[in-house]
C-alpha cells in the first residue's frame, strides 16, 4: 500500500513529455502510457526533482485550495495507478 512515507523510484525507461496544459508519461519497453493533468504534471516534476511524497503533498497543499485529506487521497491514487502501469516503483 502506498503512503506519503513511501519511497518511489522512477525507472530509466520512463519518459515524460509536457504538452501545453497536460503531460504524458511513457514506459518505453511496454509501451504503456499515462496522461497527466496540470496538477499531476506538477506532482511528477516534483518527484523527478527528488521530492518525497510528503513534500509533494505539502507543496500542492500550499498552492491549491483543497482539503489535505482529499489531496492525499488523490495523490496516493495517482501513484498507485502509475505503479500499476510500471511508471513508478514503490520501494517502501
Amino acid at each position: 500500500m502506498v503512503t506519503l512515507k513511501s519511497t518511489l523510484v522512477i525507472p530509466e525507461t520512463v519518459y515524460f513529455q509536457q504538452l501545453d496544459n497536460e503531460a504524458v508519461l511513457l514506459e518505453s519497453v511496454s509501451g504503456k502510457y499515462f496522461g497527466l493533468n496540470p496538477i499531476g504534471a506538477q506532482a511528477w516534476n516534483l518527484l523527478v526533482e527528488g521530492s518525497s511524497l510528503e513534500n509533494v503533498h505539502q507543496t500542492l497543499l500550499a498552492e491549491y485550495e483543497v482539503e489535505a485529506d482529499r489531496l492525499q487521497s488523490d495523490l496516493l491514487q495517482l501513484i498507485e495507478k502509475l505503479a500499476e502501469k510500471g511508471l513508478v516503483q514503490v520501494a517502501g
